[in-house]
């Protein structure tokens, strides 16, 4: 394994921590600003809408610039957005410290796909950002639990203080590990805008969307679902969510050894897989063992679609896949905004709290339909199955550390 999908690792899981920690410690955060909870709410919404616009609007700032500088630019970016949340003394300062470290979360994971994807053989690209993603992954894991941990024993600062240390830690190690040659291919910004004119590009952005929308219909609202259906105490919670981040951590790994052996077909498998599994967790949300066998799997079929959706996008993008790729990290962060809006809906609408979940099946429908008809359109143009993008494949051979 190249040194370098390691450090590209290591950032993913500290912007994967930074973003879902907070959740754990949003009654002490509240508490401590003496605001509402619907008011901390927003150092989470906040964040999540930052993501969105910077996986747009970064990207295409630094997409005529060499990736390595860029990609250690951005954590820096990420360094002084934790330090601003970790000596924040008001609401205000905290949001700040938040949106900041957020702007570089679309570009890092846009970015560090294409870099990560350079550093191995053209057969095992899904693979190997598959591994970066394998950061984020563990941040919900080990991150989050043992964070929250950190910050109810030491205070919500020192959880922020330790994140803003991981990311001195993966800055160090992009500025040894990854080689300057792989970050170095970058294209102008109307290059990059072309790459949009597929209708592929903007296909697999659509089942993006709508297939992580569909897990995180149901997952949004989990904790309800868990306590007031499945019969679990609230205090058991965190400990559940783990059950589903090891279904996260497996799903991404065993998706992206899929995609580089089956792209569109193993995308169809699995999104079709995702399906039951919401349909299965609905109908058994009563049933605690069958609860968490549903948390587990719908962990794994959920994430296992991202390594092969963030290379479908590189495919079709064809010699410009930086932009692209960044927009598609946008698009799971507005897949995220639809789940939860539509599961609100529903829980609003007095449908109950196995709803979303229901809810959540009906959009990954939405996603499995499209992500065939994406299938066969591209087949019938190409019969042959799609070269992956030669702007990632110049260097047919796993790169060494510069």
């Amino acid at each position: 394994m190249p040194a370098g999908l390691i450090a590209l690792a290591l950032g993913g899981f500290g912007i994967g921590l930074t973003e879902f920690v907070i959740m754990g410690l949003l009654p002490e955060v509240a508490a401590d600003f003496r605001v509402s909870e619907a008011s901390a709410g927003w150092f989470i919404s906040g964040y999540a809408l930052s993501v969105t616009v910077g996986a747009l609007l970064v990207t295409a700032a630094v997409t005529r610039l060499p990736r390595k500088p860029v990609l250690m630019g951005l954590l820096v970016l990420f360094i002084v957005g934790n330090f601003l949340s970790a000596v924040s003394e008001s609401y205000s300062a905290m949001l700040v410290g938040r949106i900041i470290a957020a702007l570089c979360h679309g570009a890092f994971f846009g970015i560090g796909s294409v870099v990560a994807a350079s550093l191995v053989p053209a057969h095992k690209k899904a693979g190997a950002i598959a591994i970066m993603f394998t950061g984020l992954t563990a941040a919900n894991v080990l991150g989050v639990p043992f964070g929250t941990l950190l910050g109810q024993n030491f205070g919500w600062r020192s959880t922020f203080w330790a994140i803003t240390v991981i990311g001195v830690i993966a800055l160090a190690g992009i500025a040894l590990m990854v080689p300057k040659a792989s970050a170095e291919a970058a294209k102008s910004l109307r290059t990059e805008i072309g790459a949009f004119r597929s209708g592929q590009v903007w296909l697999s952005i659509i089942v993006t969307i709508l297939g992580f929308g569909g897990m995180f219909g149901a997952f949004t609202y989990i904790a309800f679902t868990l306590t007031e259906v499945s019969g679990f105490a609230a205090s058991s919670v965190p400990w559940l969510l783990v059950l589903f981040g090891a279904g996260l951590f497996v799903g991404n790994f065993l998706g992206g050894k899929a995609a580089d052996k089956a792209l569109d077909a193993s995308l169809m498998v699995i999104l079709g897989g995702l399906v039951l599994v919401l349909v299965f967790f609905a109908l058994t949300a009563s049933n605690s063992i069958a609860t968490l066998v549903s948390l587990a799997l719908m962990g794994g079929f959920g994430f296992a679609t991202v390594p092969g959706l963030q290379m479908r996008v590189m495919h079709f993008a064809t010699s410009a896949p930086t932009l692209a790729s960044g927009a598609n990290i946008g698009a799971f962060n507005l897949g995220n905004a639809l789940g939860a809006w539509l599961g609100g809906v529903t829980i609003s609408a007095g449908l109950g709290y196995t709803s979303p979940i229901w809810a959540g099946a009906g959009i990954t429908v939405a996603a499995l339909l499209v992500m065939v008809a994406a299938a066969v359109t591209a087949k019938r143009k190409a019969p042959s199955a799609p070269k992956p993008a030669s702007d990632v494949e110049r260097e047919p051979r796993a790169a060494t550390v510069a």
